[in-house]
């Protein structure tokens, strides 16, 4: 075999490794996105003259979906413990809410100074709610608490790793 051919050889042979790589790299990221999102998609349904949505918990329990707020994309985190729904500093700035009366707010890292806002519209699937309170909290996460500001007018129902979201008729 000439040292041409051994060239070629080799050459081939490490396209192929990168490219299973790569196909690999693709397919393991959209394992992991699903792991951590396990609701990207959020399917309604009209139940008794309401809403329905039903979202699966990740991993550790949680109940992590897409959802939108004033018509922009975010990934909404259930929590029945915040009072409003709680926007990262950052993406408050991106959205270009207007901060109102500055507050206290409590945190899982401890207290931090926030400031009041209010959203337009906030959307998970088809349950939609208008002019809801919120808070821009200063922390560097990038996941929105949907907070009682929200969820206080839905049924909530919470079995073997699914959560039901229903609007009250």
């Amino acid at each position: 075999m000439s040292q041409s051919d051994q060239k070629t050889g080799f050459g081939m042979m490490l396209i192929a490794a990168l490219g299973m790589l790569g196909i690999l790299t693709w397919f393991f990221s959209g394992q992991l996105e699903q792991r951590a999102n396990p609701n990207r998609v959020v399917e309604s349904e009209r139940v008794g003259g309401g809403v329905q949505v039903s979202l699966r918990s990740d991993r550790q329990g949680h109940f992590v979906a897409s959802g939108g707020i004033n018509g922009r994309g975010v990934t909404f985190l259930v929590d029945t413990g915040a009072t409003l729904v709680s926007i990262p500093e950052g993406l408050a700035d991106e959205m270009g809410l207007v901060r109102e009366a500055t507050i206290g707010l409590q945190t899982a890292a401890g207290p931090v100074q926030g400031y009041l806002t209010r959203l337009d519209e906030v959307r998970l699937g088809d349950i939609v709610k208008r002019d809801v309170r919120a808070a821009i909290n200063p922390g560097r996460h990038d996941t929105v608490l949907l907070g009682m500001s929200f969820l206080r007018e839905l049924e909530l129902v919470q079995r073997q790793g699914e959560l039901t979201l229903r609007t009250l008729p």
